[in-house]
């Protein structure tokens, strides 16, 4: 079968893990485009940095694949992969970071994203780049929340079941990171948060692509 198949696109996430486990491994493919633009925000969102971001995906996806065994299936495929892709985007940061404090990043009431010419807000592009750096500016424990309830749109439940937390503190977090978006940016927020970091289908193919010859090279030198 062939993941543009009308028979394979439809089958659950836990179908889909039992036929790679038996055998089918192109069906990971199927996971990885499911699920690609979100964990691909989600990593983003924690690193602010696209390429590592994809870097992040990719290794998180490689950790998914040789532990596949290990989803149970009694939560959702999306949730396991993002508990795999967030580990390694805080791995990265903790690395990079030097073992500081991971949520002393910015001051919220620091924030200061400047709107000097009003004249930027008519070109729809330049507004998406103002909003992608301000949620950029937002400190980690916000700007995950944000991305996985405004941009992906995620529930509440769904996003503290991605993050490990509590639902009212995914409701609390996202109402403080609304409100300093919506004050240093006139509301434009609600409208146009949907489009940004824009996953397209060539980014979408490379990481894809760059999983499976990864894995083909583990699996070379495992043999």
């Amino acid at each position: 079968m062939r993941v543009t198949d009308r028979s394979v696109v439809t089958l659950t996430d836990r179908e889909v893990v039992d036929y790679i486990l038996n055998g089918d491994k192109h069906l990971f493919e199927l996971l990885m485009r499911r699920y690609n633009r979100r964990m691909f925000r989600l990593a983003r969102s924690i690193l602010r940095d696209s390429m590592e971001a994809e870097d992040a995906l990719q290794e998180g996806y490689v950790l998914a694949y040789t532990n596949l065994r290990s989803f149970k299936g009694d939560s959702s495929a999306a949730g396991w992969l993002a508990k795999i892709v967030v580990n390694e985007a805080l791995g990265r940061l903790r690395r990079r970071r030097n073992n500081h404090s991971l949520d002393s990043e910015t001051n919220p009431e620091e924030i200061n994203v400047s709107l000097e010419n009003p004249e930027q807000l008519v070109n729809g592009r330049e507004t998406l780049g103002m909003i992608e750096s301000a949620i950029d500016r937002l400190p980690k424990c916000y700007r995950t929340v944000f991305v996985l309830r405004a941009v992906e749109q995620l529930s509440v439940n769904e996003t503290a079941e991605y993050l490990g937390i509590p639902p009212a503190t995914v409701k609390s977090r996202f109402h403080r990171a609304r409100s300093i978006l919506q004050n240093r940016l006139f509301k434009q927020v609600d409208e146009l948060t949907q489009d940004v970091f824009i996953f397209g289908g060539t980014r979408c193919d490379r990481i894809v692509e760059e999983v499976y010859r990864r894995l083909a090279g583990a699996e070379s030198r495992n043999h």
